[in-house]
């Protein structure tokens, strides 16, 4: 196995961009900006906890 490659970096960094999104949402839900800012943040965290999902549940059985 060559240096950086090691198998288990994708779902690390599919946890990384999911304890992202669920820090990230809940400052934007306890502070004091308007839905014009939440609502597009909503759709961004959405999108990106999606894709860490499934950087985190890939299938490495083949």
């Amino acid at each position: 196995m060559a240096r950086g490659d090691h198998p288990q970096r994708t779902p690390f960094y599919g946890i990384a961009m999911m304890i992202g999104v669920m820090v990230v949402g809940a400052v934007v839900a306890t502070a004091d900006v308007g839905k014009a800012v939440q609502v597009p943040v909503y759709v961004v965290l959405f999108v990106v906890g999606i894709i860490g999902a499934a950087l985190t549940f890939r299938d490495y059985s083949r």
